[in-house]
């Protein structure tokens, strides 16, 4: 069977090595220039060096984004960013400008490109232009279903991938053309800069006479009316892989590493479940269940079965749903005492009981039973940010593995 590619989001370093522990095959990621999200941390070259040495050592692949729009003046600074991505050992630059792509060719003619969903394609012949002139890889539009997929497919060459994004967040406007962010705050959203706009709460009227307004949308209570689900394609791994994709691309660069985990993990869940007996395959609501306990909106299909229609937006919150709470990550294994190195993330108290996810493990329960500083001195809770802290947990952890604990609504109590 051929295999497709999970890919995953790397906002640092960090991030990165997280997303390969818990089953990413490669992960796209931004240098400090010329990427789209410019409120992510990004990656200095010493950690893009460290970051592509980790991966080629386990196999896997980085992919780093060159997807703005440049100014004409920008371009001088571009040949010597990608000289050093050449020297440094990327897999693959991911562009949307036709500039850019001519230039990659010229400085690094043996450079993968992949034509980034800035592009918009959404047809075979936008495809195969791109694959003519030398592209590897062509990240689908957001707004094709999963019909146009497979005719794209069916009319492209068999040795260009597909790439199209199963889960995260959706752009309110066409495969991230708007400019609402730029024309209310000034921040473009082709440098990064996004200030979610659409995300705020509107109210939409119109004058039927002078000074006189009414409301344009009826029946609906709030006017988040921008305000997109999440994307979620968990359910559908057959349809993926009969649509002819070729790498399942998770959104999410300025998102935790927790996200990271519980996402990745959850699909190389879904995935390889599919590869052990795909005419058998079922869904397993567990895997949507860990999806549901990383930070999140409610969820939705996008475009692959039809047009979004009025339940692919949610009018009344653009908040996020938060049911647990990333409280540690393991730092060492067990010691000669038994007890594990964790570094907390949120502030956690001896008598928790706790989650604990790891790479390709069921989810454990379990308790904090005893907790110990850095000093060794019995403490009862670790409330300071990065705390290291040693715990004795009553199971059997190993270094990366997550613990998360839920959260009490006290108006629920």
């Amino acid at each position: 069977m051929r295999k497709v590619e999970l890919l995953a989001p790397a906002g640092d370093l960090e991030r990165l090595k997280i997303a390969f522990t818990y089953g990413a095959d490669a992960v796209y990621l931004g240098g400090e220039i010329f990427g789209m999200r410019s409120a992510a941390k990004n990656f200095s070259k010493e950690d893009m060096i460290e970051g592509v040495k980790f991966a080629h050592e386990r196999g896997k692949q980085v992919f780093v984004t060159i997807n703005i729009i440049p100014r004409s003046n920008e371009f001088e600074q571009l040949k010597d960013y990608l000289l050093e991505l050449n020297e440094i050992g990327v897999d693959a630059v991911i562009v949307s400008d036709p500039g850019v792509f001519a230039t990659v060719k010229e400085i690094i003619p043996n450079m993968e490109i992949h034509i980034s969903t800035q592009a918009s394609t959404t047809n075979s012949g936008g495809a195969n232009f791109w694959y003519n002139h030398g592209a590897k890889r062509v990240v689908m539009a957001r707004e094709l279903s999963f019909k146009e997929i497979k005719e794209l497919r069916d009319n492209t060459p068999e040795d260009m991938d597909i790439e199209a994004f199963i889960h995260g967040a959706m752009c309110m406007s066409y495969s991230g053309k708007c400019v609402i962010s730029n024309y209310t705050t000034g921040r473009d959203a082709n440098r990064g800069s996004c200030a979610q706009s659409c995300r705020w709460k509107y109210t939409l009227m119109e004058e039927n006479s002078p000074g006189e307004y009414e409301s344009v949308i009826e029946g609906i209570d709030s006017s988040f009316f921008f305000n997109s689900k999440d994307l979620c394609m968990i359910e559908y791994i057959p349809e993926i892989f009969e649509s002819g994709i070729t790498s399942l691309k998770i959104e999410g660069r300025m998102k935790t590493a927790y996200y990271v985990a519980t996402t990745v993990r959850a699909y190389r869940m879904a995935i390889d479940t599919y590869y052990a007996d795909p005419e058998n395959w079922k869904f397993n609501p567990m895997w949507l269940d860990e999806l549901k306990k990383g930070s999140h909106r409610d969820y939705s299909t996008g475009f692959f079965f039809d047009r979004p229609d009025a339940n692919s937006h949610n009018y009344k919150s653009a908040s996020y749903i938060r049911n647990y709470d990333f409280i540690g990550i393991v730092r060492a294994n067990k010691d000669e005492s038994g007890l594990v190195t964790v570094e907390q993330r949120n502030k956690m108290n001896v008598g928790d009981k706790i989650e604990v996810i790891g790479p390709f493990k069921e989810t454990m329960f379990t308790s904090i039973e005893e907790m110990y500083n850095e000093d060794g001195d019995p403490i009862e809770s670790a409330p300071h940010a990065r705390q290291i802290v040693k715990l004795k947990l009553g199971i059997d952890v190993e270094k990366d593995y997550i613990l998360r604990k839920p959260i009490i609504n006290i108006n629920t109590i």
